[in-house]
């Protein structure tokens, strides 16, 4: 194929970035074994499954890279100046993206040998190229960075009441699981309370889930803040919170239980914060691992505890 017209014009050659500030007299015999390329809109220049031998240099038009198959928004949009196929010339290896055209491109094809002689000819064109491949990298990187923060973020979500900030069922199934394990490994003592907000339901029906949502709230918060930073604390379900005591015998535990049914009586006015609320309280069961506990049997031992609590009055912590 002869060689196309715009290899002549230097002045279009120097705004590409691979060629900035670079000697063209350097590099222009090479542009003889170049050709151009006309790409449709939606047209498909490279793939992961078709081998690359080219650098495609964008003269007009716009190039859209998706990592994955291009039904979903393109991870970036190239323009006039910027270029494609680079990774896969530089690790010889399949692209690792599909590109096609947004709308009608003009390009300029760069065979592999050509791209070679002009690296070799010309320090500037092998800092461009490098500096087009370190920006690739760093483009990659943000997007792991963000793709883990995102993560994070689903975790986050996934673990998380999202009324209260407490951890949910889900977590505690796994984490309270983990520690009785650790614990039953080491030979150490652990103990679990089941928590339970008195007549709930009551104070629902009268002041209205508004109420009560937020008198959830200022309660997780007091129990948050009244427990030790080794105790382990999540939302059961409704107005049931289930809290792990690790390496900490029943008598301990029940003391802490018992502050923390002291704490919400003591801050009642932050739950109940209309003068004709009546006091919101808790009642508490505590029960002590047995050495062949589960979490499910643990639970059910404070369960049974809780019963006793309710049963004797209520606001009151049993064992």
């Amino acid at each position: 194929m002869s060689r196309p017209e715009i290899t002549y014009d230097h002045e279009l050659m120097l705004s590409m970035r691979l060629f900035n500030n670079a000697a063209m007299e350097s590099i222009e015999g090479y542009f003889e074994t170049c050709s151009e390329r006309w790409l449709n809109p939606g047209e498909l220049l490279l793939s992961p499954e078709k081998e690359n031998n080219h650098l495609y240099l964008i003269v007009t038009g716009r190039l859209r890279v998706h990592l994955a198959p291009p039904v979903a928004p393109p991870l970036v949009t190239l323009g006039p100046g910027e270029c494609a196929g680079e990774m896969s010339i530089v690790d010889h290896k399949m692209p690792s993206a599909w590109v096609l055209a947004a709308e009608r491109t003009h390009l300029l094809v760069i065979g592999h040998v050509a791209l070679l002689s002009m690296i070799n000819s010309s320090h500037e064109v092998a800092k461009n190229l490098l500096f087009i491949l370190s920006c690739r990298l760093r483009e990659g990187n943000d997007m792991i960075l963000s793709s883990i923060e995102i993560s994070r973020q689903f975790e986050h979500f996934a673990t998380v009441d999202s009324l209260t900030g407490l951890h949910n069922r889900r977590w505690l199934d796994e984490m309270f699981e983990r520690e009785i394990t650790r614990c039953q490994t080491d030979n150490h003592p652990l103990s679990l309370a089941m928590l339970d907000i008195d007549n709930f339901k009551v104070f629902n029906d009268r002041f209205g889930h508004l109420a009560g949502d937020r008198a959830l709230q200022t309660i997780a918060k007091i129990l948050r803040q009244s427990l030790r930073p080794t105790d382990m604390i999540a939302r059961y379900g409704g107005e049931e919170f289930a809290i792990l005591f690790p390496e900490t015998e029943i008598d301990a535990a029940a003391a802490i239980a018992e502050r923390l049914r002291a704490a919400l009586v003591a801050r009642g006015d932050e739950i109940c914060f209309k003068k004709d609320t009546p006091p919101v309280t808790a009642s508490l069961g505590v029960a002590q691992m047995r050495r062949d506990d589960t979490l499910k049997s643990l639970i059910s031992s404070a369960d049974e505890a809780l019963y006793r609590a309710k049963s004797v009055g209520k606001n009151h912590v049993a064992r």
